[in-house]
Formats: structure tokens, sequence, C-alpha cells
């Protein structure tokens, strides 16, 4: 007979494990019903393939897609494909806040996320309190964003309240979870002007690529940023830094391009260029067709992608706290100072070596599934290597390849979505919760550097 109660124990404590039996299972289910001929439109099924590349797409919340959303899935496959959103973006900010309280070892849902437990256990009343918090973030953030999109539609589009009201809900639940799906056709090139819409998309999307410990704490200090966490700091801080880093180098390498920003008048061109340097770190909505963009526009959105968002968030990307640290890591050995220090805050050689680690094994998978996709591909580097990113940081964003994929292709991409939503956070995961005594301590020596 098996110990359920060993076995949930031990799911507790290594919730990375979880996490991929819960993923595989969604992924194989939503594969399952999206191959049923009810899920598309016209006659047929989708082939097997087709329906787990959309599946692992839509659970990963990362929004490539190789057929047409709204021409090629009926209104059941479209339910499908929100409801693996959905679950995958809830999955997501609940797993990953989970690990903060089993492995930092605080319990701060009753006054800060970062104040000290009195017991290094995890217990089922805060197992019940995360899930709580992620989904009243969830439905407030949701159902807000819903109804201001189902007004607009309504209001502006002459949709019918009822076509209003789902598509309100569906690009709602796309944006928080950073998935990227739409329904508009061409992603968001039609409402791309639009003074409604564009902006709640993007407050959406922000928020939901923050990540539930920052909300959280936002929400218990947010009056007392002193208060704050160095998480949450470095969080806020490095996204506004890369916000405002991509937005002005796009809009400045696009702006005279005849094929993007060029034909447009100034304020399109902020704005449509505002939203196309913040899309690339989260979430894989375009207003812009990225096989038209320059090549310095693409290796930002590159870097961007790689990045992601934040920690426990339904973003991808090695995450800008591992960013950020790795950083002032680099500033701290320029300058020669004994320690890294953050914020006036010591960071630990252990935490280091696993930002270290988890950045380099991300590069590596990149590099890997880039190199296969021009293997398999007749797409240049370039190219391949923007779909690699796009995928491993489930971003979503395509410079047009995606759809055009050989079936060994499209396995790649499933791959390197699969890697890039559990890859990092299972690792980092691994790499806190493995504790290994050191019983020899060898003398001191190294090789040169540089």
């Amino acid at each position: 007979m098996v110990d359920t109660a060993a076995l949930r124990a031990n799911l507790l404590q290594h919730p990375a494990r979880l996490l991929v039996l819960a993923f595989s299972g969604v992924i194989l289910l939503g594969a399952l019903l999206l191959s049923l001929p009810v899920a598309t439109q016209g006659a047929g099924a989708a082939s097997p393939l087709t329906a787990l590349f959309t599946a692992t797409s839509a659970t990963c919340v990362t929004g490539l897609v190789v057929e047409d959303t709204p021409t090629y899935w009926s209104g059941f496959g479209q339910g499908v494909i929100l409801a693996l959103i959905q679950v995958g973006g809830f999955g997501i900010m609940t797993m990953t806040s989970l690990l903060v309280i089993v492995v930092v070892r605080r319990l701060g849902l009753r006054q800060r996320l970062v104040a000290q437990a009195e017991t290094n256990a995890v217990d089922i009343g805060d197992v019940r309190r995360i899930l709580r918090g992620v989904a009243v973030f969830t439905v407030l953030f949701e159902v807000t964003a819903a109804l201001l999109l189902a007004f607009r539609f309504w209001w502006a589009y002459d949709d019918s309240i009822g076509r209003a009201l789902y598509l309100g809900a569906f690009h709602a639940v796309s944006s928080f979870n950073n998935a990227g799906f739409a329904l508009l056709g061409d992603s968001l090139v039609e409402v791309r002007t639009d003074p409604w819409i564009m902006p709640t998309i993007t407050a959406t999307f922000v928020l939901g690529g923050l990540g539930f410990p920052v909300l959280l704490e936002l929400r218990r200090s947010l009056r007392t940023p002193r208060r704050w966490s160095v998480h949450t700091k470095l969080t806020l801080i490095t996204t506004g830094v890369l916000f405002l880093v991509g937005i002005v180098l796009i809009v400045a390498f696009e702006w005279t391009n005849p094929d993007t920003l060029g034909p447009m008048g100034v304020a399109e061109k902020l704005a449509v260029g505002g939203f196309s340097g913040m899309a690339p770190r989260t979430v894989g909505f375009h207003v812009l067709d990225y096989g038209a963009m320059t090549e310095p526009s693409l290796l930002v959105t590159i870097v961007l992608m790689f990045i992601g968002g934040g920690s426990a968030s339904t973003a991808g990307g090695i995450k800008v706290t591992t960013f950020a640290l790795l950083a002032f890591v680099i500033l701290s050995e320029l300058r020669g100072d004994p320690e890294v220090t953050i914020l006036r805050r010591r960071s630990s050689p252990r935490t280091q070596r696993r930002a270290l680690t988890v950045a380099l094994l991300a590069v590596a998978a990149v590099a890997i599934g880039a190199m296969v996709l021009v293997l398999v591909t007749p797409d240049p580097l370039a190219e391949s290597l923007f779909e690699a990113t796009s995928a491993f940081g489930t971003v979503g964003l395509s410079t047009g390849a995606t759809s055009d994929l050989p079936a060994p292709g499209r396995l790649v991409m499933i791959l390197l979505m699969l890697m890039g939503r559990l890859g990092p956070w299972t690792l980092g995961a691994a790499l806190v919760l493995r504790r290994r005594q050191q019983l020899v301590r060898y003398p001191e020596e190294g090789p040169i550097i540089g």
C-alpha cells in the first residue's frame, strides 16, 4: 500500500518533482483534447504533433503557434487553450511561491513575505495560504482586465456583449499569464494604437511578470519601500531599467525602418515602439513584424527574452534577479570588493554559484537548440537563434519561422519550451535543496584567468 502521507511530504519537500509531473500530465491531456475533431474548424482533426506543440505552448504560457489560433481552432479548441494557459500560469505561480517557503524557510504571509519563520517545516496551512493568495491575485487582475477589455470591444468595435466578454476574458487570461495567445488575427496589430486596450494589456502582463512574492509584499507594505526585501527591490529596479533600455533601443533602431516604425507618426512610433520594447521580456504579443526588424533590434529582443521576468511569476527566462545578481558579481570583481553586496545586503557565494549555473546552462540550452534548428531548417542562424530563445524564454515572439518548421524542428521547440519553463526552476530548486557535506578540504590552487 502506498504511504500517501509520506508521498505528500516528499513532494512538498521537493516541489520541483511535483511541478514536472503536473505539467507533463496537463500537457498530455491538453494534446489529447486538441487532437479531437471538435477542436478544429472545418473537417478533420489536428495532427498529434500540432496538438502537442499547441498544448505545450499554452501550458508553458509561451504563445508560439504553428496554426493561427482564431481561424484554425474551434470554440472548443480555443477553450482548451484558454484552460491550459490558466492552469499553467496558476501552477507556475503557486509552485514557485511554495519554493520560497520550502527553500528560503520564510513565512511572510502574516506580516511580510520575508519575515523569518519560527519553524523550518511546511504545513498544510502554509500551502493553503499560498494557494489562496495566488488565486486572489489571479482572479482580481484577470477579472478587472477582462471587464475593461470587454467594455472596449463592445463600445468601440461593435462586438456583441457575448463576443466582447469572450474576447476580454481570453486576452485578460493570456496577458496576466504572459502567454501571448490572441484572437484578433495578427496578434495585437489591429489594436496597437487603441488608447484603452493597449494600456490595459500592458499593465496586466507587467503585473503577471513581477511574481506573487513581489505582489504580496507590495500589498503588505506599499507605503514603506524601506521594508521591502532585496528580492522585491531588485525585481522592481531591474524590471524598470530593462523596460527603459528595451523601449529606447527598439524605438531608436526602428525609427526610420520603412517596414516597421518608419511610416508612422511620432506618437504612434513611441506607442508601438514602447510596447515592442516591453513585450519581449514577458509576453508574446506583438504589434510589429519581427521578421522585418533590423538586426540590432532582433539582438536586443533576444537579450530581453533570455533575461525574462520576475521569479515565481508567469514570465520565463533566467529571471531578472539572476541577471541582476550576476551583474553585481561582475561589478564587485571589477572594483576588487572582497564580498558581493546588493542594496546593503551581502550575497552568499552559494547563491552566486546557483545564479551562474542557471545562466550558463540556459546559454547552453539556447545555443544547442539554435544549432539543431539550423541543421534541420533552411533558416539562417539569426532567425534560428531568435526562435530558440523565444521558446526557451517562453516568450512566444517569432520572425515567422515557427509555423514553417518541419517535424524535427517542432520537436526541438517543444523541448525548449519545456526546458525554459521547468528547467531553470527545477534546477534552481534542486541546487538549493541539495546539500552535501564535504568531508575533505583540498589545498587551494586555481588556473590563470584571462
